[in-house]
């Protein structure tokens, strides 16, 4: 373990927050304080899940491995089917709040750090690396969250039906961690 392979590690695992941020960043069009809240959450969580991971140890790594892609796959796809949803069925006018609610931010945040779950394995042989590597990864997480959300505002001005588009992405995203988790 060095600390290249902690930033690598940090930056793959920091890409679907990214992802998901832009998304909200896409239904804004402005900068929006829950931005800030939301690349924190999704910090802590990534920084959480690899402790868990590592003190569950072994136990639990055959129910990581089978059921994480199907976790993530649910979530992502639910709150994606949502919002192509609501895109659907709601006034375009009206200011997008729904998707700073708590709630969202917190289903968001777990369907993209359970995958992460397993990473805690990886510290297993290396304790002395669990601690400043979360640090790294949950720091690399938000600070991909943010920018993330920054570049889904600079291309939400193009006032497409972005919450459309963001839906499909989520579902996409979810797709694709469900299919990692299965093949590889």
């Amino acid at each position: 373990m060095d600390w290249v392979n902690v930033i690598v590690m940090g930056v793959g695992l920091a890409m679907d927050c990214c992802a998901v941020s832009a998304v909200q960043g896409l239904n804004q069009h402005t900068w929006h304080p829950r931005a800030l809240l939301m690349a924190l959450i999704f910090g802590c969580f990534h920084m959480g899940m690899p402790i868990i991971g590592y003190y569950a140890g072994t136990l639990f790594v055959d129910f990581v491995r089978v059921y994480a892609p199907w976790i993530a796959l649910g979530l992502l796809g639910f709150l994606g089917a949502k919002m192509i949803w609501e895109s659907l069925h709601e006034d375009k006018e009206m200011e997008k709040t729904a998707n700073w609610h708590m709630t969202n931010l917190l289903l968001l945040a777990i369907a993209t750090s359970v995958d992460v779950l397993a990473t805690g394995l990886l510290f297993v042989p290396y304790p002395e690396w669990l601690y400043p590597s979360v640090l790294t990864i949950g720091t690399i997480t938000a600070l991909f969250s943010l920018g993330g959300y920054l570049l889904g505002v600079f291309v939400g001005k193009l006032r497409l039906n972005m919450e459309m588009v963001g839906g499909l992405v989520l579902i996409a995203l979810g797709v694709k961690i469900c299919l990692e988790g299965i093949c590889f």
